[in-house]
């Protein structure tokens, strides 16, 4: 017997990384997975893989989120689980960002979650109760500079996820995690391409390691599952203890940044 046995998921972001990683865990644990992604092809792999429904969608667009989530209730025979995992970063100093991508920034990171939760939470209630977590971020607990519009729309899915915890109870758990440094394919050119801050990165966490998808992966299906019933309105954080030391990214804006002649 599984942990989520008889569930209906909807995972954003599923194609790749702690999102993929998540829909084969839930999978695996009993539950049926729509995943969704902006790219199509990787939804649609991962779906081939756990025997589930793959949908192109772009979360930033709530109208095509509202679609798909309707969709996906419509094909699994309801929705029980959300889980908003899609995001993306940048890094620049707060007056160098262009305000069309710090605006991306926020709609893919923050909007997104919102649009999940307005789409799927009157499902998930008219069903009887489930469970939502989103992806937030070490960085929206402990920003560093450089990380202005994901610092702050991650901080925002941390207030998000408290508020919708007291608007759907008792029905509906709603919770957060936020990640430390995870080896995906959002980090892979900085923790492939400069050994020397994957190596810092292991030195300042205490586990002695970088994380993988699957580690976030396990926290968000007992999240889901009935081991988790007693919590919501949570943050939990999963970093290998790296913010008992400051901030994840601290220093590599400066890494990154041109040297002003003395």
């Amino acid at each position: 017997m599984g942990l989520l046995d008889g569930h209906r998921a909807f995972v954003t972001g599923g194609g790749s990384g702690i999102g993929r990683a998540t829909c084969r865990r839930m999978a695996a644990e009993g539950a049926t997975v729509a995943v969704v992604d902006v790219d199509g092809d990787a939804a649609g792999a991962v779906a081939g893989e756990i025997g589930g429904i793959a949908l192109n969608v772009d979360v930033a667009d709530s109208k095509a989120m509202a679609i798909a989530v309707a969709d996906a209730a419509e094909q699994l025979g309801g929705l029980s689980l959300l889980f908003n995992n899609a995001g993306g970063s940048n890094l620049a100093a707060t007056d160098a960002y262009d305000p069309d991508e710090w605006e991306r920034i926020v709609r893919v990171n923050l909007l997104g979650v919102y649009h999940g939760i307005r789409a799927a939470a009157p499902i998930l209630v008219a069903g009887g109760g489930g469970a939502i977590v989103s992806t937030a971020s070490i960085s929206g607990t402990r920003p560093a500079a450089g990380e202005g519009p994901y610092s702050a729309a991650k901080a925002g899915v941390v207030a998000l996820t408290a508020t919708a915890a007291f608007e759907y109870a008792p029905t509906v758990r709603v919770n957060a995690v936020s990640p430390g440094m995870i080896a995906t394919g959002l980090t892979a050119p900085l923790l492939d391409n400069f050994p020397e801050i994957s190596d810092r990165m292991v030195e300042k966490t205490p586990l002695a390691r970088i994380g993988t998808p699957e580690d976030i992966a396990d926290v968000v299906v007992f999240l889901c599952s009935d081991a988790a019933r007693f919590i919501t309105g949570q943050n939990l954080v999963i970093d290998g203890g790296m913010t008992l030391h400051g901030s994840g990214v601290d220093g590599l804006l400066r890494s990154f940044s041109p040297v002003e002649p003395a």
